[in-house]
């Protein structure tokens, strides 16, 4: 348990300013945005540099005090819930964008840094940081890389992962370790940076991040395809990754989805279309040309009724603000949203629409569906109220049926979302029980303590 002479310790690292034990404080870093209990930490701490976040990491190792970094807390999967008797180290003021280097097409960051902020920041370069996941406006590098965030752009960009270069960060001893580099190429030593990239904080407290850079598309093409059968768009997604074109984003929209969006952005949305697929092609101006009038033709063949293309950078950008508001309009619709993450293969996706279909008729529940199709991520969002029992009941057994579906068809229990407290207990139907005791064995080695965000992923028999 946590007392007060390990508080002024903490204290005596980062200043009294810099550590919250008041009740409102604890509430608020008592939860993330997945639909999970809450649990009341002991204390927060928000060290100012490298110096003080090594500190704090010796000091809780010696003490045996769990520690939850968290960023900005928009996780999905429970991955930032705190332990009662352990502390959340917070990553506020490791804000700072170190170095954006143009010649060699990287960036230096510390892990506090806002998404949004690096993209606006090497775009005014003429470069590009592709990885945009939904809640990019807030959510941190830090807690990107924790959970190898995706977004719009993972069709054709890729995820989180795909961009760490490098990472500095303290082992659960305090130890300061340095993994990858700053060169294109590096194949020195274990994989670490690999092993990191989607650890949830269970390996290691992160304080720097190299990420790669890349040219900057210079042309783009946005359309909206309506369709009056989310069967018709779904089958329409497949057939254009099989005719080998990978678009920057191919999102999926359904009518529930449609009409909340709607209602919430007011973006000019079809309301009475049964589904809709958005669709931005870019790259080189008559390759952009050329894949957008294959893409048109697609969406014409597999039954769209309509294929509307955005004249201007202002209506580009109404129709991917309209999309990236899905979740915020989706969540005034009922008191409890639940987000889920269901990944298949990208042929399979017509199949896995049919089945979330099914599902919501056979449990009676709301589910509005959306998401980056083109990559086989789709996010069946189901709209309840927590406070119903026996509705919530039968959410939690749709919830299963998600996952038993996505893991039949191919697919994963989580394409961008991590697996936190909310998928560990379903870990084993997709990896095996050996997989749980190889990572539990090599966390107990790491973390002998089991002190860095305990309970996570591989649930609380570490």
């Amino acid at each position: 348990m946590i007392d007060q002479s390990f508080i002024k310790q903490l204290a005596g690292i980062v200043g009294p300013e810099h550590v919250f034990t008041q009740k409102e404080d604890m509430l608020t870093y008592s939860y993330d945005a997945a639909v999970l209990d809450s649990r009341m930490p002991g204390g927060a701490v928000m060290p100012g540099n490298t110096e003080e976040l090594g500190e704090i990491v010796a000091l809780c190792n010696g003490a045996g005090v769990p520690i939850t970094v968290r960023g900005s807390g928009t996780n999905l999967s429970g991955g930032t819930i705190p332990e009662s008797d352990g502390i959340v180290l917070l990553t506020g003021r490791l804000n700072q964008i170190l170095e954006i280097n143009e010649a060699d097409m990287y960036a230096v960051v510390r892990p506090g840094v806002v998404t949004a902020a690096l993209a606006a920041e090497v775009e005014k370069k003429g470069l590009f940081y592709p990885p945009d996941p939904g809640s990019m406006a807030v959510s941190t590098l830090g807690g990107n890389v924790a959970e190898n965030a995706g977004g719009l752009r993972g069709l054709k960009y890729g995820v989180t992962k795909d961009y760490v270069m490098g990472l500095h960060f303290f082992d659960a001893l305090g130890n300061y370790v340095k993994t990858g580099s700053r060169t294109v190429k590096c194949a020195t030593g274990y994989n670490i940076t690999g092993l990191m990239v989607g650890s949830e904080g269970t390996l290691g407290v992160l304080d720097q991040i190299t990420l790669k850079l890349i040219p900057a598309p210079v042309a783009r093409q946005s359309m909206v395809a309506v369709y009056d059968t989310i069967e018709k768009a779904s089958e329409t997604v497949a057939a254009i990754i099989a005719a080998h074109i990978l678009p920057a984003t191919l999102e999926i929209l359904d009518n529930f989805t449609i009409r909340a969006v709607e209602d919430y952005s007011k973006a000019g949305l079809p309301m009475d279309a049964d589904a809709l697929i958005l669709i931005e092609v870019d790259g080189h101006p008559a390759v952009v040309a050329e894949e957008g009038e294959k893409v048109q033709a697609l969406c014409r063949q597999f039954g769209a009724q309509s294929v509307t293309l955005a004249k201007t950078d202002e209506e580009r950008d109404k129709i991917w603000a309209a999309r990236r508001s899905a979740l915020s309009a989706l969540a005034q619709v009922k008191p409890t949203l639940v987000l889920e993450d269901a990944t298949v293969p990208r042929s399979k996706i017509p199949d896995m629409v049919r089945s979330l279909q099914a599902i919501a008729k056979k449990y009676k529940i709301d589910i509005g569906t959306f998401g980056h199709a083109g990559d086989g991520n789709l996010h069946p969002t189901i709209l309840t109220d927590r406070r119903d029992q026996e509705e919530f009941h039968r959410v939690e057994q749709a919830i299963e049926e998600i996952f038993d579906k996505a893991i039949d068809l191919g697919g994963t229990l989580s394409g961008e979302h991590g697996t936190g407290i909310a998928k560990a207990p379903f870990l084993e139907k997709e990896a095996g029980y050996s997989s749980i005791l190889f990572s539990r064995r090599l966390r107990k080695a790491l973390d002998p303590n089991n002190i860095l965000n305990p309970g996570k992923i591989t649930g609380v028999s570490e």
